[in-house]
């Protein structure tokens, strides 16, 4: 998974959500659970890479920040609650869909 449009067509397979623009910059597009409005998924272009920034249990950030290099600390977002998915390939399409999941799950509550 390494465009924007295949990671907002995946998000949008989960039930009640739907994409939203909030901001000025038009770079930052948030996939959102319609029942509370929290954002499960923000996309965004930074340094010409596709990002996008999803919750994360704390359990978990570490494992995930140790298997890939491309799992950093969420970008402009608390770093014990949020992870940075950087989609440069590196990543198996399969985990970004599961950690993608994880964050739904966690807002969807």
């Amino acid at each position: 998974m390494t465009t924007r449009e295949a990671v907002i067509e995946y998000c949008l397979t989960f039930p009640d959500t739907y994409m939203d623009t909030p901001f000025r910059d038009n770079n930052w597009i948030l996939l959102r659970y319609k029942k509370n409005k929290k954002a499960f998924a923000w996309t965004y272009m930074y340094e010409g890479e596709l990002r996008v920034n999803i919750k994360v249990d704390p359990e978990w950030r570490e494992f995930w920040r140790q298997a890939y290099d491309a799992v950093i600390p969420g970008y402009h977002q608390n770093k014990n609650h949020w992870n940075t998915l950087i989609l440069n390939g590196t990543i198996p399409e399969e985990d970004v869909k599961r950690m993608i999941a994880e964050s739904y799950d966690l807002i969807a509550k």
